[in-house]
């Protein structure tokens, strides 16, 4: 056998060595996805946590042991690229016939950026981000139920509850058919929609967050679509429609970045976001592969995204809006909604904690359930920029301070390690920039952020409005994670009295202070509110002030208790332009009873 015969019979097996990689991947990923209905039925958020857990980490685990196999199969080729490139080439033509091939393709540029330790995108060994964007109309249709409306929503209605069905039966079935009509009803009237709903499209996976389950599509009219997601609640006596979400932005913010991954059995991922593409247009299709579980894929779709913006945009690299951090060096494109964060070779006193220590703090927030209220920030090895894209204080800045992570080769600035995290505006320029009433009320959902991040055991630690920022849906969303800790491993403690007037007087503590002790009553010296806004404040989160909150939460969730922060809004809300606000929920006449339409 020829030399040219023998390398290609080894590139093909090495080639479908890593499709077969891939494929076990890519089942053990469903196995743990699967899970996420037994979990619902048995009312198991923290096990449907630990499967969140296991299901991120899978990835890397598969990626490790498949480039190890073909290291192995490659022998002495291991590290020749010609021999690299024409297992890519096979490979490429291994998974044409496949659905989703672009997730095949972003699994064989993570085994060879492994082996090569590649800089920016080698496309002889990997495939270019370029080479894997999904198409716009996904070749195999997405699994779905179409339900007509031949007169009766409650008709409608009753058919999709009963298709969808758990090992648990409806706690009543018939109301949960009765307020799903009502809130339909009511939505449509409010949009001033005359034409009557032809049909209603359900997307057959159920999606499943920790405590929450729902049902995902859209409503379809004459000239009109909407999105429709219906939530369920496991409650004591049984299943219940907890909340219909029908505006785009309600829905766009259950897919956030803000939030926990969604666990949906998808036979095909592609088929999946371009259907949820069209519920939420303004969504970047990397955030909605992310939402799905499919975090990698968005990392993917994010640079392909970044690499186009570049390409056809002119504008330079600059820092970002904001405080300069003691932490990170943070800058931005201006045209692009991202900032990029590159941590420092030194920090500035009093920070302590090591590159390794901060980068730990990212990888929890990675795998803890954000709540709405962390951005999911991505993590990036070795990227090439352009140094003629950068302003030129940026760069000085960079390779100053930076110098142990960025550099300069050529025309290209190589960043060894940073992070890509959704823009937002800093909660303190903010508030410089609204009126009084989007201030007051901003301050107030500062509170809900920071009482929500709680109820996940997350203590921000850092609570200067500068690491907040604000989304355009006016959420406010914590971001600046180098202090950020567990609740359950802080000590809550009263402020001490003073003995004498001295020791009142000094300008530092005159009592011991262990290294996680926190003093919540402390937490008003740093908020820098204006007056108005931090009457708002305390008029609605005083409690957040107190070492009693903290301490009996911390021992719920010691407990195994874990308070719940829902996705959407509770079903008593209050509407306005700024943040969400969480009102008291309404009484009702019982329990059994629908509660009123939010649109009514």
């Amino acid at each position: 056998m020829s030399e040219n015969a023998s390398w290609s019979t080894l590139a093909q097996r090495c080639a479908w060595a890593a499709v077969e990689a891939f494929l076990d991947y890519d089942r053990r990923f469903a196995e743990i996805t699967q899970r996420a209905r037994e979990r619902f039925e048995q009312r198991d958020p923290i096990g449907q946590q630990r499967d969140t857990v296991e299901r991120i980490e899978l990835y890397d685990i598969c990626v490790q042991r498949a480039r190890a196999e073909l290291k192995q199969l490659l022998g002495a080729h291991a590290s020749d690229k010609a021999v690299w490139s024409h297992v890519r080439d096979c490979y490429a033509q291994a998974i044409e016939a496949y659905p989703d091939s672009e997730f095949f393709k972003t699994f064989f540029s993570s085994i060879t950026r492994r082996v090569f330790a590649t800089i920016g995108v080698d496309p002889q060994v990997e495939f270019a981000a370029l080479e894997v964007e999904p198409s716009q109309v996904s070749r195999t249709p997405v699994a779905k139920n179409v339900y007509l409306h031949r007169g009766s929503l409650h008709h409608l209605f009753d058919e999709v509850l009963a298709d969808f069905r758990f090992s648990v039966p409806w706690r009543n079935s018939e109301r949960s058919i009765r307020y799903l009509t009502a809130e339909v009803e009511a939505f449509l009237e409010t949009a001033g929609e005359r034409r009557p709903l032809e049909s209603v499209e359900l997307l057959k996976p159920i999606f499943y967050q920790p405590t929450r389950a729902y049902l995902v599509g859209c409503m379809v009219g004459r000239g009109y679509l909407y999105p429709l997601v219906i939530a369920l609640k496991h409650s004591d006596e049984g299943i219940i429609v907890d909340s219909v979400i029908m505006s785009e932005n309600d829905v766009s913010m259950l897919f956030s970045f803000t939030r926990s991954y969604f666990h949906a059995d998808l036979k095909t991922v592609g088929a999946a976001v371009v259907f949820l593409k069209r519920l939420m247009p303004l969504k970047p299709v990397d955030e909605i592969y992310t939402a799905l579980g499919r975090a990698k894929q968005g990392k993917t779709e994010r640079y392909r995204s970044l690499v186009r913006h570049v390409e056809q945009s002119t504008d330079l690299y600059v820092h970002a809006a904001g405080d300069v951090g003691m932490v990170m060096i943070v800058f931005t494109l201006p045209s692009y909604d991202v900032v990029f964060k590159v941590i420092r070779d030194r920090f500035a006193y009093p920070k302590s904690m090591s590159r390794e220590e901060v980068k730990g703090k990212y990888q929890l927030v990675f795998r803890h359930d954000r709540a709405g209220r962390l951005v999911d920030a991505q993590e990036f090895r070795r990227l090439e920029f352009s140094r003629h894209r950068f302003a030129p204080e940026l760069l000085d800045d960079l390779l100053k301070n930076a110098a142990e992570t960025c550099r300069l080769e050529n025309d290209q600035l190589i960043i060894d390690h940073l992070y890509i995290e959704r823009q937002l505006r800093p909660l303190n320029l903010y508030l410089q920039e609204v009126d009084e009433e989007q201030g007051r009320l901003a301050a107030i959902d500062y509170g809900q952020a920071i009482r929500d991040l709680s109820r996940t055991n997350i203590f921000a630690g850092d609570l200067l409005l500068k690491n907040f920022g604000v989304t355009r849906h006016g959420r406010v969303i914590f971001y600046d994670y180098d202090e950020l800790c567990l609740v359950t491993e802080c000590n809550f403690r009263d402020l001490p009295v003073a003995d004498s007037l001295e020791d009142e007087m000094r300008s530092e503590a005159w009592f011991y202070v262990g290294p996680n002790d926190v003093f919540p009553e402390q937490f008003v010296n740093f908020l820098g509110f204006r007056d108005t806004h931090r009457a708002a404040f305390m008029e609605h989160h005083a409690d957040l002030l107190t070492a009693s909150y903290w301490r009996r939460l911390k021992e719920r969730l010691k407990a195994g208790d874990m308070p719940e922060v829902l996705p959407y809004q509770p079903r008593s809300w209050v509407e306005h332009r700024g943040p969400d606000i969480y009102a008291p929920r309404a009484p009702r006449v019982s329990e059994e009873e629908p509660p009123p339409s939010r649109y009514s």
